[in-house]
């Protein structure tokens, strides 16, 4: 007699994640110029999304008027499943961000600046202290927190508004390269912290200009040049669409090692200014490559990226400031 199987597991389905943020086709125009043309923009709940472009591409005129600091000139915005037109408001709740230069009150202390934001926003009494004391702890704020923010360094003020926008539990949290005026460590706190309130399923849309930065933190990426999107996916599509990365190879016998890259299928190589020579090749082609070597008895005495894949994309896309986006970039 024949067993019965018994039933099939379902075949697992990823749900879809809530939109946190949908922009449609905002612009804006100051006078004769126009700072953003028809940008769309969609961050879903636990997911880091990139804001990327150079410096006047419109990344932080975008977060202003998403913060209601501006108006827009036409488009659409929700955030968290709402549709928005607050100029002149109070920011919907759940909704926090940090942009531009930060200002505070120089006189008083990190711990009271953030006291009186709490206050202005409406906490209670009750929660105010527990809030500051944890928002400090959260950015590494603790040991400074009875200083006057006025002997603040530019990268504790960036940690000060940071510790700001998390007063409100942000679940979509808006940030201007927030570790542009940061040390390495401070840097290294920040993008942790990203990445866990991501985790907890916030979602958080982060402008930058920093491709490693991108590349470390970011799940999704809008990249804008003059005021329009010419690239909008994930960060692993980017990769298909980006050039090769640039790298130094130095050798145990040079010669030999660039005859061998003739050999190996998508790897160029130019001589170098100093020793070595420049070594052109996606991931694949290297691996290849550096595989090919070690079986031809050629030591690999040093080899150190110049310029990543992406930035090789940024320079060559968002760099050229005269031409229009390439085929293919603008993604999804």
């Amino acid at each position: 007699m024949a067993r019965s199987a018994g039933p099939r597991a379902a075949p697992f389905v990823a749900m879809p994640r809530p939109v946190a943020l949908d922009v449609k086709g905002v612009s804006k125009r100051y006078g004769a110029r126009d700072v953003l043309s028809n940008v769309d923009l969609v961050a879903e709940a636990g997911q880091v999304h990139g804001l990327l472009g150079p410096n006047g591409a419109g990344k932080t005129t975008l977060l202003r008027l998403l913060l209601g600091l501006a108006a827009r000139d036409s488009g659409s915005v929700r955030i968290l499943g709402r549709d928005v037109e607050w100029m002149g408001r109070a920011l919907p709740d759940g909704l926090a961000g940090s942009i531009e230069t930060p200002a505070f009150y120089p006189y008083l202390s990190g711990r009271r600046n953030l006291d009186l934001l709490a206050r202005l926003d409406g906490l209670p009494a009750r929660e105010r202290r527990p809030r500051v004391v944890e928002v400090l702890e959260r950015t590494g704020l603790t040991t400074q927190a009875d200083v006057a923010a006025g002997a603040y360094s530019a990268g504790m003020r960036q940690r000060l508004a940071l510790a700001a926008a998390l007063l409100r539990r942000p679940r979509l949290l808006l940030l201007d390269e927030p570790t542009s005026a940061l040390d390495p460590e401070n840097a290294g706190r920040v993008r942790s912290l990203v990445l866990q309130l991501a985790a907890d399923g916030a979602a958080v849309v982060l402008s930058s200009h920093d491709m490693a930065e991108v590349e470390g933190l970011c799940e999704v990426v809008t990249a804008l040049d003059r005021g329009r999107v010419v690239f909008s996916g994930t960060v692993g599509e980017l990769r298909g669409i980006a050039p090769p990365g640039l790298y130094a190879l130095r050798t145990s016998d040079d010669p030999r090692a660039a005859a061998l890259a003739a050999t190996i299928k998508d790897v160029t190589v130019a001589p170098s200014a100093d020793d070595g020579f420049d070594l052109s090749a996606n991931l694949d082609a290297l691996d290849a490559y550096v595989i090919a070597l070690g079986r031809a008895g050629i030591a690999v005495r040093a080899l150190e990226p110049r310029r990543r894949s992406l930035e090789s994309w940024f320079v060559s896309t968002l760099g050229q400031r005269g031409a229009g986006p390439p085929p293919g970039t603008t993604g999804r």
